[in-house]
C-alpha cells in the first residue's frame, strides 16, 4: 500500500455485475480465476450465456446462494455474478503517447485527483466509448480499481489502457514534449469547449478532482482551460459527467 492507503498497483481484482465479468472474460486480456453465480439466476438473461461463456473459457463456476454472494461483494448490487482474476496491469505513459496511426492523432484522458471509485469507473466507461486511446492517473490521491470503480466502467477496464504516473503535473510536461495539447476542463476557463480548436489533433483532456477541480500546478501545465458552457442553476457538472461531455465533443469534432 502507499502511504494514502493506495494499492500499490491498479486493483480490479473483485468483478462485480454482468457487463464487467462478460468483458473480462470476452477480452481475455487477464487471467481469470473463478467465477461465482447465484444459483437463481444461474439460467436467467444474461447470467447464462456468461456462465457458458466462462466453462468455455475453462474459469471454475461455483453456484452459490444469494447471500452467500452478498457476504463477499463489495457492491450493492453484484447482479448475480462476482468473478476473481488478476489484477489490471498499468502502462507506461510512454506508450499512449505514440499515436496509433496519422490518421488517428492521440486522444488520452488525464485525472487530476479523481477519487471516486464511481466517478473513476464512469470516466473509463467514457473515454472507452468515446475512442480514448488511455488514461492517466496518479499514484497519490487517486482512485483504485475497487470493485465499485470495475461495476461502474461495466468492462472499460479490459479495453482502456491506463497509466499510473508519479506526479500529473510531470506527466504533462512529457505529453508537451510529444507535441500532444493538454486541455483542462475548469468552469473558469477563457473558452468554451465547443469553440476549442485543438481537439482534433493529439490532445490530453485533464479534469480535477471532485471538489477543488484542478490543482494549482496542473492548471498551470494545462495549454489551454476551457469551460462546459451551462445555462441552468447550477454552479457545475459532476466531474464524471463534465468528463462524458469532453470526450465526446473529441469525437463529434473528430467525426466531423
Amino acid at each position: 500500500m502507499k502511504d494514502g492507503g493506495r494499492p500499490d498497483g491498479l486493483g480490479g481484482e473483485q468483478v462485480e455485475g454482468h457487463h464487467a465479468v462478460h468483458e473480462l472474460l470476452a477480452a481475455r486480456r487477464r487471467v481469470t480465476h473463478r467465477v461465482w453465480v447465484a444459483g437463481a439466476h444461474a439460467a436467467s438473461d444474461p447470467i447464462g450465456p456468461l456462465v457458458q461463456l466462462a466453462r468455455d473459457r475453462g474459469v471454475q463456476v461455483l453456484f452459490k446462494t444469494a447471500d452467500e454472494l452478498m457476504q463477499v461483494a463489495r457492491t450493492g448490487a453484484p447482479q448475480g455474478v462476482i468473478a476473481w482474476a488478476d489484477p489490471v496491469v498499468p502502462v507506461l505513459l510512454g506508450s499512449l503517447i505514440v499515436p496509433c496511426s496519422p490518421e488517428r492523432p492521440q486522444f488520452l484522458l488525464v485525472l487530476d485527483g479523481v477519487t471516486d471509485p464511481g466517478n473513476f469507473g464512469s470516466m473509463l466507461r467514457s473515454a472507452a466509448c468515446a475512442g480514448a486511446g488511455g488514461v492517466v492517473v496518479a499514484h497519490h490521491r487517486s482512485a483504485a480499481l475497487t470493485p465499485a470503480a470495475v461495476k461502474a466502467a461495466a468492462g472499460a477496464v479490459e479495453h482502456v489502457p491506463i497509466s499510473l504516473v508519479p506526479g500529473i503535473p510531470s506527466a504533462l510536461q512529457q505529453l508537451t514534449r510529444a507535441g500532444i495539447w493538454s486541455v483542462g476542463l475548469d468552469p473558469g476557463g477563457k473558452e468554451e469547449l465547443w469553440r476549442t480548436t485543438l481537439l482534433d489533433g493529439p490532445v490530453a483532456l485533464v479534469l480535477g478532482s471532485e471538489g477543488r477541480g484542478l490543482s494549482h500546478l496542473v492548471r498551470q501545465r494545462c495549454d489551454l482551460l476551457a469551460r462546459i458552457p451551462q445555462s441552468g442553476p447550477l454552479a457545475s457538472l459532476n466531474v464524471a459527467a463534465a468528463a462524458a461531455v469532453a470526450c465526446f465533443e473529441v469525437a463529434r469534432q473528430r467525426a466531423t
